[in-house]
């Protein structure tokens, strides 16, 4: 009985200090509260744009990709980089695929490149959403790459995914949109607005 009773109180102590809490995670408290499993938060699409003198350091990366290769932060040194975090069991994730796709062979021919962060799957279930959806630009692998994780934990809570950052040709965070694109026009327009920059 003694011990039911304490279950009891710890449990609802728990949900105090949940409650209580107010930031980013707000819709996982709820998820939690109510006993949700989804595993991702569906945002309200809002869209950060940070000044350029404002902006912090560059973010410095390096992963696996889907195909086994190594991909660094290097490899996009003086290029507009679009990075949508995911993983295939997300709706919004499925959601967007096609205006990320779109918006990839919009502003691709203009020097910008996308890179997707897969935070769940392995490469086979990458590879098969990919396919699925028709995505053409890779994606890395973050499941156990507990480095890459945590080269963005200032930019990704990631259990929030998607979450999509828009780095500078300096390779800073200028833009971040939290939940599903909606439409890839607003993307694009953030993507060309960076594109623009002088150095």
């Amino acid at each position: 009985m003694r011990r039911r009773i304490w279950a009891s109180v710890a449990a609802l102590a728990l949900a105090a200090t949940l409650t209580a809490c107010t930031s980013a995670n707000d819709g996982l408290v709820e998820q939690y509260q109510q006993g949700g499993g989804q595993g991702f938060i569906s945002g309200d699409g809002r869209v950060q744009e940070i000044p350029v003198d404002q902006r912090g350091a560059a973010v410095d990366f390096s992963g696996t990709a889907v195909d086994g290769s190594t991909v660094t932060s290097a490899d996009y040194a003086d290029t507009v980089l679009v990075m949508n975090f995911w993983y295939a069991g997300c709706g919004p994730c499925r959601a967007e695929a096609s205006a990320l796709e779109d918006t990839y062979q919009t502003v691709s021919a203009k020097g910008a490149r996308f890179l997707g962060v897969n935070i769940y799957d392995g490469p086979e279930q990458a590879t098969a959403f990919e396919q699925t959806y028709g995505i053409t630009y890779p994606s890395l692998i973050a499941k156990e790459d507990a480095d890459l994780k945590l080269a963005f934990v200032d930019w990704t809570p990631l259990q929030s995914v998607p979450i999509t950052l828009v780095l500078d040709k300096q390779g800073r965070v200028a833009a971040r949109f939290i939940g599903q694109i909606e439409s890839g026009s607003i993307l694009r327009t953030v993507v060309d607005d960076v594109l623009a920059e002088t150095s």
